[in-house]
């Protein structure tokens, strides 16, 4: 990597939290230039604007949240335990991210009309996070695992919805209990209503 790069990509990485915990119109240029130890001309050297700068920061916090909800779920051989997993990880694994919560709720609340390049963001993250947890439940339904009937787009916003929501409500009330009761339910719900009749059978003789 070109010493060029490694300054922008160290530029992200830092204004990454600024933009996460305070939103686009609430992350200063002091802040960001406190935080880089650069002046404003050496961080547009990088960047056409804030509005970029703000979108490839988003790209880089939503990058380590979705990573990090995912890892793991690839070795778990059953779609169900797959699902799961991801909720375990979503609940437990948030040590080591971006500072200030979902980039993805954050971004959604903060951008609007007036950041139309932030809510596109927003939206295609959103859409690559359902298609995920689609994809998952359609290979379960394909091996059995999951019960045939099951609306794999509704489950996947289901569990996006209740985990956000959570997440939401846990902040506002400054403790885990909403999100520990979403992430119970979900993990409760997909054993009892979306693990097929024949997988339960096969996982209660392993």
């Amino acid at each position: 990597m070109r010493k060029g790069e490694e300054t922008r990509q160290e530029i992200i990485r830092k204004a990454a939290p600024i933009f996460n915990q305070r939103g686009y119109d609430g992350a200063a240029l002091s802040d960001l230039m406190r935080s880089t130890g650069l002046e404003k001309g050496g961080i547009y050297r990088h960047f056409k604007s804030k509005q970029q700068l703000a979108a490839e920061a988003f790209d880089y916090a939503w990058k380590l949240a979705i990573d990090t909800r995912f890892e793991g779920t690839q070795d778990v051989p059953n779609a169900v335990d797959r699902l799961k997993l991801f909720v375990r990880n979503f609940r437990e694994r948030r040590a080591g991210l971006v500072p200030g919560g979902c980039p993805l709720l954050n971004t959604a609340i903060d951008s609007d009309d007036a950041h139309p390049q932030l809510r596109r963001k927003a939206r295609r993250a959103l859409d690559y996070w359902l298609d995920r947890l689609q994809s998952i439940t359609e290979e379960g339904k394909e091996k059995g695992e999951v019960r045939s009937t099951i609306d794999s787009e509704g489950l996947a916003t289901l569990i996006v919805n209740t985990l956000e929501g959570g997440l939401m409500v846990s902040r506002l009330q400054r403790r885990d209990g909403a999100l520990d009761l979403a992430c119970r339910h979900l993990e409760e719900y997909l054993e009892t209503n979306i693990r097929a009749k024949k997988s339960k059978k096969q996982a209660g003789k392993s």
